[in-house]
């Protein structure tokens, strides 16, 4: 979008938040980069220049502006919606691949050699991994210093900062403010939020707005297995598994963004907890364009204006919701959550959880890899498939992570036994975040259809949706919204319904 100058200029004139995170403004006469919705009076055009990212303008020597802080705005829904080596790059950089594995790593992510993923960066976004990966640790700095309380050097080290002294240069290189200038400045804009425990971390997760958190939060709390997840005094909790140890989130869900506290073994871990909760909750999402889009076909149009800015509830962890799906095959809610539970409890390593009732993570792949059939009380064929799928994640035969590949991932899905076109759709869509993905099979999304009067079978189903695209995930949330079942309640007030996913094979 930032290559469509007249569009853009049209956004920062209407000051539309819409755009915040799409593309950052540049002023050359200050040498300051703006959000499109920034107070401050445009500048001529002629002033003006446009950028991808954080990064390309910080690359190209502008700092972020002190009123409208672009560098904190919620993250470009852009790299949610495509599917291209691009997008999966800067999937994999917020979920922090490069402070974990380096440039190398993220090329081998990607299937390029490093110098292949420089060169397309840096033509498309203006600025290379390593300088994308400051920018988000130079976001993350700015989170923790303007939202919490924590020391400067907890901060640094938090953020992926090598040493106190490369923290202070980037904030102020970033910013034009030390640390401590940035934290005395936010003092007077925000609100802290009421003291928390030692060790909590407090902070706000940014959302994009209009934002329906109910169907989101109930779907997470009507599908919470023991031990792993709970809700607990309007707090949707939940233990994870990080790369340096494991950590406990709560989330609360407020009209403009989501109060987040974690509790984390390792301050390295802190930037992929956030990611993933973002992840989790689908924060970057674009609702407005949804909203356009759904919003404009006759049979949708009531169901979206009743609550429009859905989000998908997705996961912390791609691997652990393909295995939930293929657990929740054919079985109620409950049934599900069940099974959940009891393999959580066998193979999850045990946590600490002093605030609530949480006993373990989601095991990895390797835990599972010689999982006993006796803890998978469903039928023969089934555990075949959870077998199937362990083994497929282990040896690499199927990738599912931040930046594969959507279409080849459903088909190392489709190629493995038991698993049909539903399972397949529904971990592209919650585990993968793909907008167009569509489980037509799914019974909710058939009820659901056939009481607003849409076909109910599955060719014509799939057929009619294609009036959807690219947004036909966000088409089956909006379906599930019109049940009357418990991943609509939040806070929830009733143990979800009986209700069976069936699974067409």
């Amino acid at each position: 979008m930032h290559e469509d100058f007249e569009r853009c200029y049209r956004a920062v004139q209407s000051k539309d938040a819409r755009f915040d995170g799409w593309f950052v403004t540049a002023v050359l006469t200050t040498g300051i980069y703006c959000r499109p919705s920034c107070p401050v009076r445009p500048p001529l055009a002629r002033n003006m220049r446009f950028y991808p990212t954080a990064a390309a303008a910080q690359a190209a020597g502008f700092r972020a502006c002190k009123r409208c802080r672009p560098d904190a705005s919620p993250g470009s829904p852009e790299w949610n919606v495509r599917g291209d080596a691009v997008a999966r790059c800067m999937r994999l950089i917020a979920d922090g691949t490069v402070d974990r594995e380096g440039v190398t790593g993220l090329a081998a992510r990607v299937g390029y050699t490093t110098r292949q993923l420089e060169r397309i960066l840096q033509a498309e976004l203006g600025a290379n991994p390593l300088a994308l990966a400051r920018a988000q640790r130079a976001q993350t700095a700015r989170v923790l210093i303007e939202t919490t309380e924590l020391p400067f050097g907890d901060v640094a080290f938090a953020a992926g900062f090598a040493s106190i002294r490369q923290f202070n240069d980037t904030v102020r290189a970033v910013c034009d403010l030390t640390p401590t200038e940035l934290r005395r400045r936010a003092e007077t804009r925000f609100t802290r939020d009421e003291p928390t425990a030692p060790g909590v971390i407090s902070l706000r997760l940014p959302v994009r707005i209009p934002f329906a958190f109910e169907g989101l939060f109930g779907h997470l709390a009507a599908s919470a297995a023991p031990g792993l997840e709970e809700v607990r005094d309007g707090w949707l909790r939940r233990s994870l598994r990080l790369p340096h140890g494991h950590g406990v989130v709560s989330l609360q869900p407020q009209p403009d963004h989501v109060r987040c506290r974690l509790v984390l073994d390792d301050f390295r871990d802190l930037a992929a907890a956030i990611a993933r909760c973002r992840r989790l909750l689908d924060l970057d999402a674009d609702p407005e364009a949804v909203v356009d889009a759904l919003g404009a076909d006759q049979d949708l149009a009531a169901v979206v204006a009743k609550a429009p800015g859905q989000r998908i509830p997705r996961t912390v962890d791609e691997a652990e919701l393909a295995i939930r799906v293929v657990l929740g095959q054919q079985v109620s809610i409950k049934a599900a959550r069940t099974h959940v539970g009891r393999l959580v409890k066998a193979y999850g390593r045990p946590i600490r959880d002093d605030n609530g009732g949480l006993t373990h993570v989601f095991p990895d792949v390797a835990e599972l890899s010689e999982i006993d059939p006796s803890h998978l009380a469903m039928p023969a064929a089934r555990r075949r498939t959870v077998s199937a799928l362990v083994h497929a994640l282990t040896d690499g035969r199927l990738v599912l992570d931040p930046g594969c590949d959507w279409t080849a991932a459903r088909e190392q899905l489709l190629a493995l036994p038991g698993i049909g076109p539903w399972s397949a759709e529904v971990i592209a869509m919650r585990g993968l975040g793909d907008p167009d993905a569509f489980p037509a099979s799914d019974l909710g999304v058939r009820l659901a259809a056939e009481q607003l009067g849409l076909p109910s079978e599955q060719t014509a189903l799939i057929r009619y949706s294609a009036r959807w695209r690219p947004w036909r995930a966000y088409a089956t949330q909006h379906l599930w919204t019109t049940l009357d079942h418990a991943v609509n309640d939040w806070p929830l007030s009733h143990q979800a319904h009986d209700l069976t996913v069936q699974e067409t094979l």
